[in-house]
């Protein structure tokens, strides 16, 4: 296990390496930057804060500064909104995470519980009924959907706010700023649940279906199991197999996923500060963002690669 984890470190970092190089050159590439979209400066003034900011040297030179300040801990300063880029990171990213890991906690015990239960009774009624939401879940666009449960929940009936993390100059501590938040939040959660149950449950259905007509699972039946035993001790855990693949890629979405949602429902998050950073070519804040969902991707797939080891021993390393 030790050599097997050393040697991916090794090849995460060349990766890691590779795709700071390619998407560094990609916003190199790009047009316009913080400074030359300012219209209201002059050129002079422009022309300083180039020299200031470095944005006048080769791409080259940029970049071997950018990886020199990034090994001794510094992504970047935030053109646009002159901190740090880690700070800005502490500040937001937080909120993004919250939002993040409670949706995806309740996409994927709903999406196991429903798909288990819809291959279990394939062809019933409920299985009809769980393939038409999935269908429809998969179909609607996101910004539809949180503007929808806006309109219904927050304008109409009034029963949950329209957006932000908490009310207007509110200063609550203690339980009282945690009532708030999750006021605030339950809209959000459920619009990225609706997104990601479907596709997920349509996942695990497949699988639960090709599991539950192998012969190990007549087996235990046929020795007087229980039927929920059987479902979930024997063949979801078979089932889980393939799905421990998209582990990979939930890590990253934990971050990269929520962009639109956050900007439909004002949540404070990393994702809204990403899409700003984009409207005045914050590089500095674009770069570090890229390479910190790009990290999370490399870390992603080791820890699937050694879930399937710890869900399957047969499968080595």
């Amino acid at each position: 296990m030790s050599t097997y984890l050393l040697r991916r470190f090794m090849y995460m970092i060349l990766i890691l390496l590779g795709a700071s190089l390619l998407i560094f050159l990609l916003y190199a590439m790009m047009p316009g930057d913080f400074v030359t979209n300012n219209f209201k400066l002059p050129a002079e003034r422009k022309a300083e804060l180039r020299e200031i900011y470095g944005l006048n040297k080769p791409v080259l030179e940029r970049y071997m500064n950018w990886m020199n300040n990034a090994f001794h801990g510094n992504f970047g300063f935030s053109l646009s909104q002159q901190k740090p880029v880690l700070t800005l990171f502490n500040d937001y990213i937080w909120n993004s995470f919250l939002l993040a890991i409670t949706s995806t906690f309740f996409t994927w015990l709903l999406a196991v519980v429903i798909g288990v239960a819809a291959a279990y009774k394939q062809y019933s009624w409920f299985d009809t009924m769980v393939m038409i939401f999935i269908f429809a879940a998969m179909s609607i666009p996101s910004f539809f959907i949180g503007l929808f449960l806006i309109k219904i929940m927050a304008v109409d009936l009034k029963w949950l706010p329209p957006g932000g993390m908490l009310v207007t100059g509110s200063n609550a501590t203690g339980m009282e700023y945690i009532k708030e938040v999750v006021h605030h939040m339950f809209l959000p959660v459920v619009v990225m649940t609706l997104l990601g149950v479907g596709s997920l449950t349509r996942y695990f259905r497949s699988n639960m279906l090709d599991v539950i007509r192998q012969d190990f699972i007549r087996t235990a039946r046929a020795k007087g199991m229980k039927e929920r035993v059987v479902l979930y001790r024997h063949a979801l855990r078979n089932a889980m197999l393939p799905a421990i693949t998209l582990i990979g890629f939930e890590l990253p979405g934990l971050f990269g996923g929520s962009l639109i949602i956050e900007k439909i429902f004002n949540w404070p998050g990393i994702g809204q500060l990403y899409m700003q950073s984009f409207t005045v070519r914050d590089y500095p804040l674009l770069m570090g963002f890229t390479m910190f969902i790009a990290i999370l991707t490399v870390i992603g797939t080791l820890i699937s690669d050694v879930l399937y080891h710890a869900a399957d021993p047969r499968i080595k390393l």
